[in-house]
């Protein structure tokens, strides 16, 4: 006999969601993304200012701030500028979103990111996988991605810079593990 009841999303102990590991393309490929952007979060729950504007290691000047601030852009670019065709400008005034401004701490930068994570969410629900939408910058400017390859980038994007994550994260405090 088979169970056709909904079960209720799985959590693991640290609060992250886990992805579904059956079931619809598109529940699979958003579980992942979630996974992933739950797992920058946690990166960052328990951090100060001071601790998350810590720099990996020379001469890099990457830090848990510069990332959410870039994964803030990332999120905008791809879904506001890419599939939804908006001519809308950056968040932050630098054009990779890792600079860090003195002006911008944890809790803003997160509060941007999160907004975006949110207006994405809307405007990913009006489209279908095989949808499309057109890079905007160059060198490749005008060139069609369905929302399939949109999601699949963005779970690369954030599974890379994860691992840059857990490297600062690790140098902060030496949480590892998550």
């Amino acid at each position: 006999m088979t169970d056709n009841t909904p079960h209720a999303p799985k959590v693991l102990p640290d609060g992250r969601p886990v992805p579904p590991t059956t079931g619809p393309e598109r529940a699979m490929l958003e579980g992942w993304l979630d996974f992933h952007r739950a797992t920058l979060e946690l990166k960052c729950r328990g951090l100060d200012d001071a601790q998350v504007r810590l720099a990996s290691a020379e001469p890099s000047s990457l830090t848990l701030l510069g990332l959410v601030q870039h994964l803030a852009e990332v999120e905008r670019n791809w879904f506001q500028r890419v599939l939804a065709g908006l001519d809308v400008p950056r968040v932050f005034e630098e054009r990779t979103g890792c600079g860090l401004d003195p002006e911008h701490g944890l809790e803003d930068a997160l509060a941007v990111w999160r907004a975006e994570l949110a207006r994405g969410r809307e405007l990913l629900a009006e489209r279908d996988l095989a949808d499309t939408g057109r890079l905007v910058d160059e060198p490749m400017a005008g060139v069609e991605v369905s929302v399939r390859w949109v999601l699949i980038h963005l779970i690369e994007e954030y599974a890379r810079h994860n691992g840059h994550a857990d490297i600062l994260r690790e140098r902060i405090d030496g949480t590892t593990g998550t």
